[in-house]
């Protein structure tokens, strides 16, 4: 069979118009060859969402946005979601508007429920949310510190005009003079630096004796210390603090009367007596002194002793009395 012009001219128109709808369809994010599944969500507002745009699924693109429609009544916007994938989505899942990047447009990402075993049908509702974005959240951080920037630029703007106050001509004045006199300060800090230098120039031998002398004082209390750790001190500590105990024993039985020594030193009566001794040892060596001969008799011819005749101060007699 013979093909004529005409039929070859209508084939190709055919196929023109077939590609040019398959092109149109698929240029519109939707291909004629493939089978969809048609999902709705419900926004009150898309924030720049477009047809075609893509929607995914834990990252994976599963579909694109086929038609943006809105309800004239209500004012809410319907989105048409065409999706193609295996993935059991449930009709709890929920879907929302997202921005991927700064150069990207909004997408439509879907976060599944897992536990929800009621699979979505063509033709359902998902539940939509709308997902702040990054220029969103730069915006909700950047207007704070908008605000905490014009704060600071006036308080800069009331100090520096504080500052030209303070400096007026008297001010630059004196700040001139405090400047000068800081820098003769200086000076003569440089200069006493430089002569404590030269001072430990010429003295830096007797520094190091000084220093050696040290190192060696040190190393011998480090000796010292040594030793003292080695000696049994806590032994020396307790026999000191028995004798001592043993030293309060005595003079508590000496102020309580016990013994010879505490009877010496609490008894009233053996004081006197003592006294009263001391006396009368005294008028007997006054009297020895004064009448030799009564105590030692050499008489040749037999001569008569004297008879005692008492001292005029008696002081025995006087305490007798």
């Amino acid at each position: 069979m013979k093909i004529t012009r005409e039929i070859k001219t209508a084939i190709l128109v055919i196929s023109s118009i077939l590609l040019f709808i398959w092109g149109y369809s698929y240029l519109k994010g939707k291909d004629l060859f493939t089978n969809y599944k048609s999902v709705y969500v419900e926004f009150d507002n898309v924030e720049g969402l477009v047809k075609s745009a893509a929607v995914t699924l834990n990252g994976l693109i599963v579909g694109n946005i086929s038609n943006i429609t809105i309800n004239q009544e209500t004012g809410k916007l319907l989105v048409e979601l065409q999706l193609k994938t295996d993935f059991p989505i449930s009709k709890s899942s929920i879907a929302a508007i997202y921005e991927p990047g700064f150069i990207a447009g909004k997408q439509i990402a879907i976060y599944p429920n897992l536990n929800d075993k009621n699979i979505i049908a063509d033709g359902d509702k998902l539940k939509g949310v709308i997902k702040a974005g990054i220029t969103e959240s730069l915006k909700e951080k950047l207007v704070p510190l908008q605000e905490k920037f014009e704060k600071l630029i006036l308080s800069s703007d009331k100090l520096v005009n504080g500052f030209n106050n303070v400096l007026d001509e008297k001010g630059q004045q004196d700040l001139k003079i405090s400047l000068s006199e800081l820098r003769q300060t200086i000076e003569q800090f440089h200069k006493s630096s430089s002569s404590l230098n030269t001072i430990l120039d010429d003295n830096k031998g007797q520094i190091k004796g000084a220093v050696a002398n040290f190192n060696k004082v040190t190393s011998d209390f480090s000796k010292i210390s040594d030793s003292l750790n080695k000696a049994d001190l806590g032994k020396t500590v307790k026999e000191l603090q028995k004798t001592l105990a043993n030293v309060d024993k005595i003079i508590a039985n000496l102020q309580a009367g016990k013994g010879s020594v505490g009877k010496l030193l609490t008894d009233e009566e053996l004081y006197k007596n003592l006294e009263k001794t001391s006396k009368e040892l005294e008028l007997l060596l006054e009297d020895v002194r004064l009448n030799p001969t009564r105590y030692v008799n050499v008489s040749v011819f037999g001569k008569k002793n004297k008879p005692y005749v008492a001292p005029v101060n008696d002081t025995v007699t006087k305490v007798k009395n």
